[in-house]
């Protein structure tokens, strides 16, 4: 785990260490924010997406372009992108070897992240 990686959140009552490589991703849930990563751990973090997209883009810049906001709900980490469906309106996340997360994300957030993974293709 490389320590240029590391995030800390602060809560009131605890502190929450992440190795950003390791974040699948992001989940808005009310004024928190759910952090999923690759072993499946769950973390509700107490800032709302939108601070969480700021938070990412001050403390890790360059690991900050690794995420990406999908829609009102989601942050993704590229790296585990697998599959794009439009028709089902679902985003699949995978490391191909341990984990398969399929998130349901409107049919006009994922044409504008295929637009996104296209254009970073070239």
């Amino acid at each position: 785990m490389s320590s240029t990686n590391l995030v800390y959140f602060n809560g009131r009552d605890e502190m929450l260490r992440v190795d950003l490589a390791k974040v699948v991703y992001i989940e808005a849930a009310a004024n928190f924010t759910e952090v999923v990563t690759v072993n499946k751990l769950k973390a509700t973090v107490s800032m709302n997406l939108a601070a969480m997209e700021q938070f990412l883009a001050q403390q890790k810049g360059e690991m900050a372009r690794r995420f990406v906001r999908i829609g009102k709900r989601f942050i993704v980490n590229l790296e585990y992108i697998y599959r794009i469906n439009l028709r089902n309106q679902k985003l699949m996340l995978s490391d191909y070897d341990h984990f398969v997360f399929q998130l349901d994300i409107s049919k006009e957030a994922l044409k504008r992240l295929r637009e996104l993974m296209l254009q970073m293709k070239r």
